[in-house]
């Protein structure tokens, strides 16, 4: 029996109906993966929704209604549609094409063979031998992200804030404190230099930028910095770099071991660093630093992974002007407003960050609250409220200054400033390594001399970075704090003596009997006043480390 005729007109789709999409997107993803940058799953989840969506699209704007695709990605599928545009290539990425010329055969040919390398595709306004001049911005912003991609403790990319902060130190153009980019970045974002991706903004090279970057840390002498194919230097001796490249790189890095630093009375000046959360945002926070500079107060922003304000020791004649050195002094001030201070109650910030601020490493910590409207339209009564700030002074051991407004804030930061320059007038600062302890002297009786063995600022900042790596023991102390009662203090009193989940379950297991098991760490001291744990708190974590089902 013949086979039925189908009537009717069938129109060919193609396999891929944006098969230009579908290749760059997997380029991006690659190049990410290669250098193992999380941007890659990005790609990856916009690549899959892509491939399911069965129509054509013509602009990377389209794009924007499937999932995944958000303003960033959509504006470099345009930008790569246009370069591909200019180059000769088909007008319409996803459309079929009725009649095959040339130019869209070879195009096709090319997309369809994936064994074939892509050769990457020149810049409309010829990124194809741009080469940024000496001391320009644009050069500027491309070897900070270079030396960012080189550090093996970096993250491959940098913040908006963090590139301003770096590149205003090289180029007095850029604004530490600009809210757009500047000429010189745009311009690298428009040649395909430089990717933004993340909201807030994170910028990283892409593969020709990383091209261009190493090209011109080579034309400065700078030959040995190849990405990830340099001889690896033998453990324990340094790279023989020149000392420009080594003060790019940072003391930040791992194979390299500064020496120490010391600090004569005339060699510093104290310096307000403020945290750049507190520049932005609600609660007239540019008003602080138009308050500091009425009242003559040496700041500058940064951005602190612990507390809003600290004060450093700087180098006033430094070898390098460009990156002086700088030791931390033994103060750290946190800021809360009373409706900050009610939202992180709730949250659990509140808690979290006392708790880091003890493991800073600086001795004198002040908790600076500040009034805000009244106190009946916040979220937690006052006596809450009261109850907290008292806690933070008497159980944690912090100063607790309260002040009225932002501008009583600014006077109280001035007043501790010339108060820090006074103190530590005619004394030598030296450095000590990130982790040991300062005068033990101090820690016992009071003293009229401040502590002059100092954390440089950049292991100070790293070291109080919240989403490092983590030991098991510190993700067990940051678990505990979830039940309801363990402070700081108790948590870093039960890992000190179990410090992991398994030696504390193998404890359990030991006991002979549940009383035993609800008794376990009851007696375990805590605080400065060494007091028991207690039987109520014993019980509810033996409920909750040897119940086998729900809690009740």
């Amino acid at each position: 029996m013949a086979a039925p005729v189908r009537l009717g007109r069938k129109r060919p789709l193609p396999v891929c109906p944006n098969p230009l999409f579908v290749r760059w997107l997997t380029e991006w993803r690659d190049a990410a993966a290669s250098r193992g940058r999380r941007t890659r799953f990005v790609f990856q989840k916009a690549l899959r929704s892509l491939q399911r969506y069965p129509l054509p699209l013509h602009s990377g704007k389209e794009a924007k209604i499937l999932q995944h695709f958000g303003d960033g990605l959509c504006r470099m599928l345009d930008e790569r549609l246009q370069q591909h545009r200019a180059s000769g290539g088909d007008h319409a990425p996803g459309s079929p094409s009725r009649e095959k010329s040339p130019v869209r055969a070879r195009s096709s040919a090319q997309i369809q063979d994936s064994s074939m390398p892509v050769p990457a595709q020149p810049q409309a306004g010829g990124s194809s031998g741009y080469w940024p001049t000496r001391n320009s911005g644009a050069r500027v912003v491309l070897l900070q992200l270079y030396w960012e991609h080189l550090d093996p403790d970096g993250h491959s990319f940098l913040t908006k804030e963090e590139l301003l902060q770096r590149c205003a130190q090289k180029d007095p153009r850029i604004a530490p404190q600009s809210s757009r980019p500047w000429p010189a970045l745009r311009s690298l974002l428009q040649r395909n230099l430089v990717l933004r991706t993340h909201q807030p903004a994170r910028y990283s090279l892409t593969p020709e930028g990383l091209e261009l970057a190493q090209k011109l840390a080579e034309s400065e002498g700078l030959s040995l910095l190849n990405v990830g194919t340099g001889p690896k230097e033998p453990p324990g001796e340094e790279p023989a770099l020149p000392g420009a490249a080594l003060a790019e790189l940072g003391a930040s890095e791992t194979g390299i071991q500064q020496p120490p630093l010391e600090l004569g009375p005339a060699e510093y000046r104290v310096l307000l660093c403020v945290d750049i959360g507190e520049t932005r945002g609600v609660g007239h926070r540019p008003e602080l630093l138009r308050e500091l500079q009425r009242l003559h107060v040496n700041h500058t922003v940064r951005k602190l992974h612990v507390g809003d304000f600290v004060w450093v020791a700087q180098e006033t004649r430094p070898r390098d002007p460009a990156r002086p050195a700088e030791l931390v002094l033994d103060y750290i001030v946190e800021r809360k407003r009373l409706d900050d201070l009610c939202s992180s109650i709730i949250d659990g910030r509140f808690r979290e960050q006392k708790f880091r601020l003890k493991r800073c490493g600086l001795g004198h910590r002040v908790y600076l609250v500040e009034e805000h409207g009244s106190v009946h339209n916040l979220s937690l009564p006052e006596s809450t409220l009261l109850q907290a700030i008292t806690n933070t002074q008497v159980i944690d051991g912090f100063f607790v200054k309260r002040t009225a407004d932002i501008k009583e804030s600014a006077a109280y930061l001035a007043l501790l400033t010339r108060g820090l320059e006074r103190l530590y007038q005619g004394h030598t600062l030296r450095s000590r390594p990130w982790g040991t302890p300062g005068d033990p002297e101090l820690g016992t009786r009071p003293s009229p001399n401040p502590l002059c063995s100092l954390f440089a600022f950049g292991d100070f900042n790293s070291g109080a970075m919240k989403n490092k790596a983590q030991s098991v023991r510190e993700v067990f102390a940051r678990q505990l704090m979830q039940v309801g009662g363990v402070s700081g203090e108790k948590a870093a009193a039960l890992v000190d003596r179990y410090s992991t989940p398994a030696s504390l379950l193998a404890a359990y297991d030991a006991c002979a009997t549940p009383k035993e098991q609800e008794m376990l760490l009851s007696t375990i001291k805590c605080g400065r006043l060494q007091r028991n744990l207690g039987p109520a708190l014993s019980r509810t974590l033996s409920q909750l480390y040897c119940s086998h089902g729900p809690l009740t």
